[in-house]
């Protein structure tokens, strides 16, 4: 099994690309239930794991970034990743 850090980086913004918006839509499904009541049993246990994936695409995003001699469009590519799945963290802790 190969390490992380010897993956292409870009493959690795587009795994934490994919886990993060996966992880801000199951955070979403709980929140539009409390306002239009689809279902009702409570869906809190969906935002631990949204929640879980976005932590997971933010360390992906966090590891193309320590990584060294990248180019420097990966790494701005890298750093929005991280602002936009940070912003969303910060959100749906507020909102929990």
């Amino acid at each position: 099994m190969s390490n992380w850090m010897e993956k292409d980086e870009n493959m690795l913004l587009k795994r934490s690309f994919i886990f993060g918006v996966i992880g801000i839509v199951i955070c979403l499904i709980p929140l539009y239930n409390n306002y239009f009541h689809f279902i009702a049993h409570s869906l809190g246990a969906l935002n631990g794991i949204g929640i879980a994936l976005q932590f997971f695409g933010l360390s992906i995003a966090v590891l193309v970034l320590r990584k060294r001699k990248i180019a420097e469009e990966v790494k701005d590519k890298a750093k929005k990743m991280v602002l936009v799945l940070g912003v969303a963290l910060v959100f749906f802790f507020m909102v929990i």
